[in-house]
């Protein structure tokens, strides 16, 4: 089915006042996003939803860009990839369903996901946000792949995997409870001669199920890495 954000309450950011910690501070402003949106997230807002003055948590973030950077972090510590895994195609396929889970859960996170590390040096990102990237070398690496064509598969699986999450998460319902797929989905609003496609798709665009695309499409990138990149074992003499 298509994604429908749901809705938090506004208040959602509010916490408690007890000590503070960089964990509860990160934890604080991802609350805000995800109730919110990014637009939200200032220091003034996070303070106010901690019960402390802003100086306060210069101590934990000393920027924004450093705030975005620890809320990037902390969402991608929910994502798990195993390096030593046996069988480098099932890590594959659970790492996607993980990925997808994690963008639904924090949607308004996603284009901190995405664009985020591209603003910053490869060397100078939080380490939690490069372990992904590093376990995925190591399991490809260990599969007898070389390390340049582990980064290049590297790419091109997490390539497919954003393009995948925009693409979902921007087929959103407009009203759950319309019968008509073209009303479902706002498409009555585009005029007809302009755009004839896109309004005759509305039904197809309706009955999108995101979780089956997303495994046809793994399992397409797992048949294209391992012809491409990993070589069979040799067999016995």
């Amino acid at each position: 089915m298509r994604v429908v954000i749901p809705r938090v309450p506004a208040d959602a950011g509010a916490v408690t006042r007890t000590g503070l910690s960089l964990d509860r501070v990160l934890a604080a402003a991802l609350l805000i996003v995800d109730a919110e949106g990014l637009q939200a997230l200032s220091m003034r807002r996070l303070a106010h939803s901690l019960d402390r003055e802003v100086m306060a948590l210069y101590r934990y973030a000393p920027s924004k860009d450093a705030l975005l950077d620890g809320v990037v972090e902390l969402v991608f510590s929910e994502l798990s990839l195993d390096p030593s895994a046996a069988d480098w195609r099932q890590e594959l396929r659970t790492l996607a369903e993980g990925f997808r889970a994690l963008a639904l859960a924090h949607p308004h996170v996603v284009p901190l996901l995405l664009t985020r590390p591209i603003a910053i040096p490869l060397g100078q990102r939080p380490p939690g946000t490069l372990r992904p990237f590093e376990d995925f070398l190591e399991l490809f690496i260990r599969a007898g792949v070389t390390p340049s064509g582990a980064l290049h598969a590297y790419r091109l699986y997490f390539g497919f995997l954003h393009g995948h999450i925009l693409n979902e998460l921007q087929e959103l319902i407009e009203d759950p409870d319309e019968a008509d797929d073209l009303l479902r989905l706002g498409l009555h609003r585009l005029p007809r001669r302009e755009f004839p496609r896109l309004r005759a798709l509305a039904s197809e665009l309706a009955t999108y199920d995101g979780a089956a695309q997303l495994q046809q499409g793994v399992e397409m990138m797992i048949s294209g890495l391992e012809s491409h990149f990993v070589t069979p074992p040799a067999p016995p003499a």
